[in-house]
């Protein structure tokens, strides 16, 4: 499956399924084929998916202190990060509340 945001504010945006699934968890939904990100609530969302982001850094910055500390060499992300993966829904979405619109998908 394929997750297209879109919204009136700019192009839309196209994640696959694992992807487009972390992203709407970080923002506190259950994915679905169908959905609305309302403009009431794009200031939550933004913020929500910022911690989310920066959550994810800290573990994996914690992860390299470990590593570093023990002696052994520094892991490596694996593939593309969160930060990468949400980041395009992320402007969209900035976008959006700033031209007071909605995102939606799978409509």
């Amino acid at each position: 499956m394929l997750y297209r945001f879109k919204s009136k504010a700019g192009a839309d945006v196209v994640m696959l399924a694992d992807s487009g699934d972390a992203v709407l968890h970080l923002l506190g939904r259950d994915p679905a084929p169908q959905g609305i990100l309302e403009l009431a609530a794009l200031p939550g969302l933004i913020q929500a998916m910022e911690a989310g982001v920066a959550a994810d850094e800290a573990r994996f910055q914690r992860a390299v202190d470990a590593a570093k500390a023990a002696g052994e060499p520094a892991p490596r992300r694996q593939g593309v990060s969160l930060r990468q993966r949400a980041w395009p829904l992320h402007e969209l979405m900035q976008r959006s509340l700033k031209e007071g619109v909605d995102v939606v998908w799978g409509v």
